[in-house]
Formats: C-alpha cells, sequence, structure tokens
C-alpha cells in the first residue's frame, strides 16, 4: 500500500487517490450546501438519533441506564429551544412523545433491576 492510500482509497489513472462514492465538492459548493442547514435541522436529527440510542441502552442486550437518563434529559431541555426555534410543532410533539415513552421505559428497566423484597 502507498503511503497515500487509506483503506477504502483507490488510485485514479493519475494515481491520485479516489475514495469510492466521494464527490468532489468545491468549497464553494460545501459552504452552499452549509447554508442550506439550519441549526435546528441539525438538532432535530441530533435527537432523533438520541432516541434511538436511548432505547438501545434500555434494552436488556445494551442496558446503561445513565446514558438513558442523559437522552431523557437532553430532549427535555431542548423541546422548548425547539418550539422558540420555530420548529413544526408536530416534530416537537413527536420528540416529546418518543421522550415520556423513553420515560416509561426507564421506569419499567428502574424497576426490573430492584431487587424483590
Amino acid at each position: 500500500m502507498a503511503e497515500h492510500d487509506r483503506p477504502g482509497e483507490t488510485a485514479d489513472g493519475d494515481g491520485e487517490s479516489v475514495t469510492p462514492g466521494a464527490a468532489a465538492l468545491t468549497e464553494d459548493e460545501l459552504r452552499a450546501a452549509l447554508d442550506r442547514v439550519g441549526v435546528a435541522d441539525v438538532l432535530v436529527e441530533a435527537l432523533m438519533a438520541t432516541v434511538s440510542l436511548g432505547f438501545r441502552r434500555v434494552s436488556s442486550e445494551a442496558r446503561d441506564l445513565a446514558q438513558v437518563r442523559l437522552a431523557i434529559e437532553s430532549l427535555r431541555a431542548l423541546e422548548p429551544v425547539l418550539r422558540d426555534g420555530g420548529v413544526e410543532d408536530t416534530l416537537v410533539r413527536d420528540l416529546e412523545q418518543a421522550r415520556m415513552n423513553l420515560q416509561l421505559a426507564y421506569a419499567r428497566a428502574v424497576a426490573e433491576e430492584q431487587p424483590p423484597d
């Protein structure tokens, strides 16, 4: 493997490294793409991933209740920020419902871990 080669890269006909599937975007194209993305968009995507991770961490296979609590509190803290930031009410309500479901799952998981009296 040549010095400039990395896993997943191949050399084109000129010996340049090319990452398969990577589009060569110019700096202007990257700036334009960033200009189309809002902070609210990024927060919503991050919170959706947080919900998924929270549910995974509450499962018996990957239980980590501290991580679940962090997910719940993050969602709770950012819901009003999203609402004030102009995110659609239906989307905020969906995130709130997901948080409430995660809270219920968290409560069940905590109860499962309590030793019987």
